[in-house]
């Protein structure tokens, strides 16, 4: 198996075990995943919000908020977890892709 074969099947794993993420806090009671609080979770967890997050939390909107579809809020741990897999794929698959094109256009101007 090559190198970039191995790589894509580590990914692969990767986003099929993205769900932990969802799964472990709700099976251990723990709330939201660590690190991924949003305003009002800061505002209720230290009683304040720091002025920088305030300032640039309407920078970005993200295109599947809390790795939801629209109309999915609030569903079955099952339907969370197609959601994050597939939240996965498509941010990996933006990622790929960008990094791809930028590669291509490096060599080209290195040609």
């Amino acid at each position: 198996m090559t190198l970039a074969k191995k790589l894509w099947a580590g990914i692969g794993v990767l986003m099929l075990l993205s769900p932990l993420g969802l799964m472990l806090p709700d099976r251990f009671k723990a709330g939201t995943a660590w690190g991924e609080w949003g305003v009002d979770e800061l505002q209720k967890m230290r009683g304040s919000v720091p002025q920088g997050i305030l300032k640039l939390s309407d920078l970005w909107k993200a295109p599947l908020p809390d790795y939801a579809f629209q109309g999915w809020e609030g569903k079955d741990l099952f339907h969370s977890s197609i959601a994050y897999i597939v939240s996965a794929v498509v941010g990996i698959a933006i990622i790929a892709g960008v990094a791809l094109f930028i590669g291509k256009v490096l060599v080209k101007e290195h040609e």
